[in-house]
């Protein structure tokens, strides 16, 4: 079974940058949709960034556009969420996904449970 595998998370200062990486085993990245999801403590698992196969399309959730960008590296089939001015909101678990089972999740990154392949999560936490 095909398994994801996050890393890059950490403690920064607000305003600050990070790097997360999503390798997986098994995962052709140019054919499925792959995204990027976040969880903080007491609230519901949220889509953040979503990039359709091939690379065609990407979608962001309003809270990150314009301070996030997800792109992947084909040659090492790896998926990044590279995170620019970074805010206390943002601390949270991110988690890599992949493999929605309906095309149209992958566009409004809801129900985040038809996404069927998961990391273990990678913990973010942004201080003021």
């Amino acid at each position: 079974q095909a398994q994801l595998v996050e890393s890059g998370g950490g403690s920064v200062q607000a305003g600050g940058s990070l790097r997360l990486s999503c390798a997986p085993s098994s995962y052709d990245y140019k054919t499925t949709c792959m995204g990027w999801f976040r969880q903080a403590p007491g609230k519901e698992r949220e889509g953040v960034a979503t990039r359709a196969s091939h690379g065609t399309t990407t979608r962001y959730a309003d809270s990150v556009k314009g301070r996030f960008t997800i792109s992947q590296d084909n040659a090492k089939n790896t998926l990044y969420l590279q995170m620019n001015s970074l805010k206390p909101e943002d601390t949270a678990m991110y988690y890599c996904a992949a493999e929605p089972r309906a095309p149209l999740s992958c566009v409004t990154m809801r129900p985040v449970t038809a996404f069927g392949a998961w990391g273990q999560g990678t913990q973010v936490t942004v201080s003021s």
